[in-house]
């Protein structure tokens, strides 16, 4: 068996809520465990130090088996909006306790302890673990969900090729983390840009765990597509189905209105303005974060967040009839004749077991396809930018007109 490297140990605190009824008193209640010297264990506090059995309770009972979930970059904003979702049951559901592993840097490592402490005055009663680290090696262990969210942000005059190789090492380490030491049938979801070919490069240093499992976040700009609609049709967005993100998440992503549905009508039919549709919604949909960033002063957050919530959310319960969902994964044996070997976001459906399968009842005109193909000659010159990092040789950078909007997430 190949040797796994791993990294020193570093900084790891636990705050946790453990099932065991050995260590209960006679009279049922709850006991704190006693205080460790730090370097003999992991670190708690409060109240999830406390030990006490969910089986004694009718209320937990019946809950389901404890899903582990890791979320890096675990000290930013996006995180500081999700975790209180998918602390609270929102995203999994009320029957699922959750384990929360989060992941820093040394830099953000007391900014987590404060995330952890905001989580326990929370009082979540699903929450039965946080984790605190800065080594994806001890925080991914045995994961079943990772929400890859860490990344560093474009700076003023950085070139595209050099966020490339940067983050690209970054998602390369996790991918190899996850790999060594994740559940085999680990979902991953990066968030972190560009995201399409940080999904890429993580699933390529993660062989053990399937292809399939990784996702490239696209759906807050089918979200942002959805508002859009609504607002040219004059209805509300829950009106509005089958919208597709095609391709990058850049401003090359291709806002889909072709197969797009207002109120159960194709969405030529509801909206009769050709030109609007084809240069106004696409291009606003393309540039929103960038236009958010002017307004706001820093990339989306909240609105990210709730798009991650969604995106898991839509693997894990099944998707309404007839519709469909966006995300971005992993091109080998599409349907579409798209360009294998990339992630790309495309039309999903799923069961609710976290897997999916492509939507194949899609049409296709020229102006869709023009589009999906000047995305998908975006995706493999990154490719090409970052064959050092997927195992595909030397990086060769010949990257088209600059597309990625600075800070964008």
């Amino acid at each position: 068996a190949q040797q796994v490297h791993r990294p020193r140990r570093a900084l790891l605190a636990t705050v946790r809520c453990s099932v065991d009824a050995s260590k209960q008193v006679q009279d049922g209640a709850a006991t704190a465990v006693a205080a460790e010297a730090p370097a003999s264990r992991k670190d708690c506090f409060g109240v999830f130090c406390t030990t006490y059995d969910l089986k004694a309770e009718d209320k937990t009972r019946s809950w389901k088996k404890l899903v582990n979930v890791a979320v890096s970059g675990a000290a930013g904003m996006i995180s500081n909006h999700l975790l209180f979702k998918l602390a609270s049951g929102e995203v999994f559901g009320q029957d699922q306790p959750i384990a929360l592993k989060l992941l820093g840097s040394e830099r953000s490592f007391q900014a987590l302890e404060g995330v952890a402490m905001e989580l326990e005055d929370s009082l979540y009663p699903l929450l039965r673990e946080v984790s605190i680290g800065i080594d994806p090696y001890e925080v991914f262990e045995d994961v079943d969900w990772a929400l890859l969210i860490g990344a560093k942000p474009r700076g003023p005059g950085m070139e595209r090729a050099a966020l490339l190789d940067i983050n690209g090492q970054i998602f390369a380490d996790q991918g190899k983390a996850l790999n060594a030491v994740a559940s085999q049938n680990v979902k991953v979801l990066v968030v972190g840009n560009p995201c399409n070919t940080n999904a890429l490069i993580c699933l390529k240093n993660a062989p053990n765990i399937p292809a399939k499992n990784f996702h490239a976040l696209t759906r807050l700009d089918e979200n942002r597509a959805k508002c859009q609609l609504a607002l040219k049709a004059g209805v509300f967005y829950d009106k509005v189905s089958n919208v597709t993100i095609w391709g990058n998440h850049s401003t090359t992503q291709v806002p889909d209105f072709l197969n797009a549905k207002i109120d159960g009508k194709p969405v030529k039919e509801v909206i009769k303005d050709t030109k609007w549709l084809e240069e106004e919604f696409t291009m606003t949909v393309q540039k929103r974060g960038g236009v958010l960033i002017q307004k706001w002063g820093r990339s989306s957050a909240a609105s990210t967040a709730v798009s991650i919530a969604d995106a898991i959310k839509s693997l894990v319960t099944p998707t309404p009839e007839g519709d469909w969902f966006s995300t971005g994964v992993y091109t080998t044996g599409n349907p579409y004749g798209i360009a294998e070997d990339i992630v790309f976001s495309m039309p999903c459906r799923s069961k609710g077991d976290g897997d999916y399968e492509l939507a194949t009842d899609v049409m296709m005109d020229d102006f869709l396809w023009e589009r999906i193909k000047k995305s998908e000659a975006e995706l493999l010159a990154e490719k090409k930018c970052v064959a050092h990092l997927t195992g595909e040789g030397n990086a060769f950078c010949d990257l088209p007109e600059d597309t990625m909007l600075p800070g964008e997430v």
